[in-house]
């Protein structure tokens, strides 16, 4: 993730902070320092500093759970706002995901255990208001921040840990794609709220509104996709008729193909009709800047572009697409000659038809097994 510093991995795992969170530090710092000099200062940040290492071990009950059924974790970041962990899927059978998402809030309940009733921490309620008071002890402040992290992140507000549990138990009966779009309704209505509230309150809660809102959107779109592409081969969804460019090609041969065609993205392929990469406008107008119209299209192209058979299914190629982050992805056929190419573009279009037609089977669905 970009403005993200990686400070070490367990398990496989990349724990990162986020430069924001670093700003925030420093922000506590003064703050502090303002309020009650250099002791008030570093006691402040410290509290943050294990209140966000609280944060950590949450994220990695997630990501341990989600490691029982197969689902790796590429990393951990710490943001102001908290943590996310990057699974890289979420368990479609309700009951897997059900349990990783109270993995987390299960650790902070672990660890709230541990201060109060081992190391003998004093809970009361009012001291999460009184971070700043110095006779309240750190355990007592951290044991009580535990308890928060438990209550507040079992808000059943998708996609917090109390959304996917939400949406773990819809599911049961409704099964994934539609769980997943109630309960993302559910969580933009809470973001709502939370953004109503911290106009009134604290200006924190306006970030957590936005982020809750923003990913709600995102897991439902994701989810839609899913059930689009369940069922379906590359060769359903992919452009067949496009231009494309050869290796000899310029960028003004790219610029005249740009202006009379309607595409934004133009695969380069040599003498044997095999992908060698993609040009996109964007690249294409900074080329035209930077190099000129007599610049080679190989010189500017994006190389590496994957590539993936017709009749592999619709699912390998978007995460193809998505988790590598290429603009195009290249289909071929039993030769590895380019015959189409599948664009972020063309599936949200197949997006629009199948919720335009409810839910009934689209025209690229087959049974299993045809």
């Amino acid at each position: 993730m970009p403005w993200s510093i990686t400070i070490g991995r367990v398990a496989g795992t990349a724990v990162r902070i986020h430069v924001t969170f670093l700003l925030l530090l420093v922000w506590i710092w003064v703050a502090y320092y303002r309020q009650g000099g250099t002791q008030a200062a570093w006691e402040g940040t410290a509290f943050i500093v294990l209140l966000f290492l609280c944060v950590v071990l949450h994220e990695f009950g997630h990501v341990f759970a989600a490691k029982r059924y197969g689902v790796n974790t590429k990393d951990v970041t710490l943001w102001p706002f908290g943590g996310i962990a990057s699974l890289e899927r979420i368990p479609e059978k309700p009951s897997e995901e059900l349990v990783v998402a109270i993995a987390g809030p299960a650790v902070n309940v672990v660890i709230a255990a541990v201060l109060i009733f081992v190391l003998g921490a004093t809970v009361d309620p009012e001291n999460l208001a009184r971070i700043d008071d110095p006779a309240v002890s750190m355990m007592a402040k951290i044991a009580a921040a535990n308890i928060f992290l438990v209550v507040f992140n079992l808000i059943p507000a998708f996609p917090m840990d109390g959304g996917r549990v939400l949406r773990a138990l819809l599911a049961i009966r409704l099964g994934h794609s539609r769980a997943t779009q109630l309960a993302a309704s559910i969580g933009q209505g809470f973001a709502i709220a939370f953004g109503i509230l911290g106009i009134f309150t604290n200006p924190m809660l306006i970030v957590i509104a936005i982020f809750v809102f923003l990913a709600a959107s995102g897991e439902a779109s994701h989810a839609q996709l899913r059930a689009v592409t369940r069922g379906a081969l590359v060769s359903d969804a992919m452009i067949t008729k496009f231009e494309s460019l050869g290796t000899q090609s310029t960028v003004n041969d790219a610029v005249d193909a740009l202006i009379r065609t309607t595409q934004r993205e133009f695969p380069v392929v040599d003498g044997g009709g095999r992908l060698r990469g993609v040009l996109t406008r964007d690249a294409m107008i900074r080329a035209l800047k930077d190099y000129g119209p007599t610049a080679p299209v190989l010189e500017v192209m994006e190389a590496d572009v994957p590539t993936i058979p017709a009749r592999a299914s619709l699912d390998t190629a978007v995460q193809a697409l998505t988790q590598m982050g290429k603009p195009v992805v290249g289909v071929t056929d039993t030769q590895g000659r380019l015959v189409g190419i599948l664009t972020a573009e063309n599936l949200g279009e197949m997006m629009m038809v199948q919720a335009a037609s409810g839910d009934r089977r689209g025209p690229w669905q087959r049974p299993a097994g045809a």
